[in-house]
Parts: C-alpha cells; structure tokens; sequence
C-alpha cells in the first residue's frame, strides 16, 4: 500500500483510500470490491447486508446522545471509470491503482485515479470504524454500477433502508453543495456494411488524433472540449468528398461518460490522389487545431502510410456513416433558462467503432428535463434511423428536481457559511448523481450532495485535491453531529 499517500491528512480518509484502490473495482465487475465491503463491515462486527443487485448496506448505531436523531444514509458508489494513456501499461483487472503525490494533489501513474467516488466511500469507512465521531443512527450504502448504468441504484431493494435523510458524497466541487442532477439515456446505433475489396493502385493511410484532454461528459461539456470522434469524422467527411477514400476501420472513445480524447482510422487512398489528400487533411488540421488552440493546446492531428488494407466498406453505406455522424449533435443541446449557467441538455458521442462489417455508435444524452432529453434523443434517433441504422434507448434514468426548502440543505448551508465565512454555492448540476434514482424508491427521503474538489474525472488527469480533502472531512464530522431531531 502506499505509504505516502497514507500520511497525508485526514489519515482515515486517505489511509482508507488507498486500501480501496488496492482492489480493482471496474463497473460490472464489482465482484471483489463488493467482497472487500462485506468483509470490512463484518470485520467491525455491524450488520451489513447485501441485496439482490449487489449494493452493500453497513449499519451503525447512533451515538451516545444522539439517538433521537433522524437517520441518515451515507452514499456512494463503489465502481469507478477505467480509462488509462495509450503508453501506459497497466491492467485494470488485476492491478490496483499506482498513486502519487503532486503538490497539493493526489494523482494517478498514468490511469484514472477513482477518486470519483472512492473518497467518498473511503470517507464513510472511516466513520463506520471510528469509536470517536459522533453521529446519529447510520446505514452506509455503498451502490454498484453508477459509472455505466446506475443499475444498482435502479435496482436498488426499496425495503432495505429506513433512512430519512442521504448525505451522497459525490459532488466534486469543496465549495457546492448539490440539490440537483441531470437524467440520461443511452443511444446506441448499429449498421451492417459489406465488405470490399479495395480499388486498384491504393495505399493505406493511418488517421490519428489524440492529446486530447477529454473529462467527464457530464460536469466537463460546458468547457466546449474536442471530442475525438466528431474531429475524426471532420477529417473523414472532408476526405471522403475530396478524394474518395475508402474506410477500412475506426476505433475512437469508449466509456459513455467520457469525452472522448482518442480515434484512430485505416483508410485507402488511390495513389494518384495521395498529394492532394496530403495538403489538403494538413490545411483542414492546421485549421482544427487553430479553432482548439487555447483548449487543447496538445491536441495532435497526423497521418502516416500504412499497410494497405485488403477490404474497405462499400461506398454507399461510408457515404451514410460519415454524413450521420457529421450531423448528429455533440456537446451543449440547450442552457437552463432557470438556473444561470447550468447546461439543461447535452450529448457526447463516445464510441465509434467500425471494423469487420460491423458500424456501432453509442452515445449518452443528458438532461435535467425530460422533455428535452427526449427531444435530443429523438432527434439523434431520427438521424441515424435516415441513415440505415439499427437505433436503441436504454438505460434511461430520471433526474433528481431541486427542492429550496430541504431541511438538511439548510443545516449544511449554516455550518459550511460558519466553518468558511462564506456561502456555498447551492446548485444543480449536468452530471448524473444517483439521488434521483434512488428518490424514486424512496420518495420521502429528503437529499443532498457534497464532496473534495477532483478534477478531471473519467480521464487520466483526475486528481483530488488533498486540502479540499481535509475541508470535506471537517465539514462531514459537523453536519453529523448536527442531523435534525425526528
């Protein structure tokens, strides 16, 4: 384990956090984390359940003191996004995650570091184990599956919990305090093509762009970043009506929730053609990297010869894909005329895959209102219907409606302004927290959200602020001694 993480402060969060990350926690394949949870709650001798879905619940008793307190449940996902740099080896299931310390931040070699939502988790193991922290009546549940579905929370067995009050420790701002969450619903769009041989006197060509910083799909999709396959296809389009180049296979994204930073293709060129598709991808790249220059300022645009492929898509159906893609929208759909400078409604267009006759597209459309979200998901539907393909909805979620006059917002509210000398900032926010999820099992409940500062989550730039740590820490041990009476 990592000593040098275990020595900052609070060492019970970060000591915590490192035994977590130890364990290799990839969604939907929560199998051994959900074991370390049910070993460390029976370790400690509280009654720890697990349900039909595999979420975790960990009870314990209030406090001397305190025992005619509402109670509380504790939340946070025990799944954690994977996504590491093309150089860097390393094997999510079976490696635990390499951490260091850089300056102010804790960092990961070269991966996702699961700070998202590992500190929050590691946050309530601490209070579990403690024999010191005051606190009311607690049920700990540690959720499954959040990062590519929320099945645990849709899942989630709607008699297991007698809570009043969820304290989900998910938000990624030290200085927010959450009351609201964006829906979703994932679009994903398949097409058969035949396979072909390539035209006579051609030469392959390897397209990569990449160097993006990509981020969370969510909290990220206001800053206006490049997503890989949306440039990727520019390239493609402009080539494709230029030159007739032939596609062999594209690869770009992956999870749903990231923007993705990465894509690489295989195309044919005809050898007589091959100058001027030369100068004109350098002049359309020059021209991207100018548009992207103060947000990506490492953005790389380059193509290379290649082994020629021995079969292409047919031109028919190429013509469709890279015209679809083309239209299909890509980051902010619509603002909130409400809330100042909330985003309502987006789409990330994740994953590309087109390889072996097979074309997949999937994407993740969010929205805090679901009108809307079903406008956009329409529309992208509609589009990709025109161009052949095969287009499914799933996995919608409902989003978590702001309620002003939550009691437990306005008892964080009092001890965050006298712990800080000034307000936080009570907001909604475009990610997809569970507290929507799981309102909708348990509709009384009253919510809230709060969390450390992280940073690029869902990338391999995530990092956790280590003083924003400690804030979090303290702010968490007031409010429990605080919790309203019943």
């Amino acid at each position: 384990m990592n000593k040098e993480i275990q020595e900052l402060e609070p060492k019970q969060i970060w000591t915590n956090f490192a035994k977590l990350n130890a364990v290799p926690r990839p969604s939907k394949k929560e199998e051994r984390v959900i074991q370390f949870m049910l070993d460390f709650g029976q370790s400690l001798n509280l009654e720890t359940l697990q349900d039909k879905e595999g979420n975790v619940i960990i009870k314990k008793s209030a406090t001397k003191d305190l025992e005619d307190r509402k109670t509380i449940v504790l939340q946070s996902h025990l799944d954690m996004v994977h996504q590491k740099n093309n150089d860097t080896d390393f094997d999510f299931d079976k490696q635990g995650i390499d951490m260091y310390v850089d300056g102010d931040w804790v960092r990961a070699k070269g991966t996702t570091l699961g700070a998202d939502n590992g500190l929050g988790v590691a946050t309530i193991m601490s209070i579990l184990e403690s024999d010191s922290i005051e606190h009311p009546n607690i049920e700990a549940l540690f959720t499954i599956d959040e990062e590519t579905g929320m099945t645990g929370a849709k899942n989630l067995d709607s008699e297991i919990l007698k809570g009043d009050i969820l304290l989900n420790l998910d938000t990624e701002e030290d200085d927010e305090i959450g009351i609201g969450c964006a829906g979703g619903v994932d679009i994903s769009a398949t097409r058969f093509y035949i396979e072909e041989s390539i035209p006579e006197d051609s030469v392959g060509i390897k397209i990569t762009v990449n160097g993006l910083n990509g981020g969370h799909s969510g909290m990220d999709i206001i800053k206006g970043l490049g997503n890989a396959n949306k440039l990727q296809n520019r390239l493609l389009f402009q080539a494709h009506e230029k030159q007739q180049i032939r596609i062999n296979e594209i690869h770009g994204g992956g999870l749903r929730n990231a923007i993705p930073r990465e894509s690489v293709a295989v195309v044919s060129v005809t050898k007589s053609k091959l100058d001027e598709f030369k100068t004109d991808f350098e002049n359309l790249a020059t021209e991207i990297k100018a548009e992207y220059k103060s947000l990506e300022p490492n953005l790389k645009i380059q193509f290379e010869e290649t082994k020629t492929p021995s079969k292409v898509m047919n031109s028919d159906v190429q013509d469709l894909l890279v015209k679809s893609l083309y239209t299909a929208h890509n980051g902010v759909y619509r603002m909130s005329p409400d809330v100042e400078g909330l985003v309502e409604t987006s789409n990330n267009i994740a994953r590309v895959s087109v390889e072996n006759g097979k074309i997949e597209m999937h994407c993740l459309t969010r929205s805090s209102v679901d009108s809307t979200k079903n406008d956009l998901a329409n529309s992208l539907k509609s589009g990709f219907d025109l161009a052949g393909f095969q287009v499914e909805l799933t996995g919608d979620y409902p989003g978590w409606s702001p309620n002003p006059d939550s009691e437990i917002l306005t008892v964080l509210d009092k001890i965050y302004q006298k712990q800080n000398g000034e307000k936080a900032d009570i907001a909604a926010c475009h990610a997809g927290l569970e507290c929507g999820i799981i309102g909708s099992h348990y509709p009384e409940m009253d919510m809230i959200s709060f969390g450390p500062t992280i940073r690029g989550a869902h990338s391999p730039d995530e990092r956790a602020n280590i003083p924003s740590t400690e804030k979090f820490w303290k702010l968490t041990l007031e409010v429990l001694k605080n919790i309203p009476k019943k």
